[in-house]
């Protein structure tokens, strides 16, 4: 394993809702890969690097403590963080420089989870 995490799950109360939030913001595809019990859905990505989910079923609570998982933003922050409120979200922390390290923003999503976006742009 060269990755500090392989697979992430991002819990969710409204599956559609979620759905549309983090397409229209990240512009990617969310394959659906119901469970039993559970709606689940799967962002696009590459087998030799990092994937998650959206998830929604009993147990799973948004959260806005806690982890903070950090998602590409493209090569500018700045587009995928117009898209944000439009689609619902709520920004808490504008395109901030992190220095050699690029770009970060926080945001809470459709759902209540405090996410990060990440560019070097």
């Amino acid at each position: 394993m060269t990755n500090a995490i392989n697979w992430f799950e991002i819990p969710v109360t409204n599956y559609e809702r979620a759905k549309k939030f983090y397409s229209t913001v990240l512009k990617t595809e969310i394959t659906d890969a119901p469970m039993p019990g559970v709606k689940y859905g799967v962002f696009k990505y590459d087998m030799e690097g990092v994937g998650g989910g959206l998830i929604e079923g009993d147990g799973r609570q948004p959260q806005k403590d806690g982890v903070l998982l950090y998602m590409p933003g493209g090569n500018d922050l700045s587009i995928p963080l117009a898209r944000v409120e439009a689609a619902g979200g709520t920004i808490l922390i504008p395109k901030t420089s992190i220095g050699e390290n690029g770009f970060m923003a926080q945001l809470i999503d459709t759902e209540g989870n405090k996410i990060a976006l990440h560019s070097m742009n």
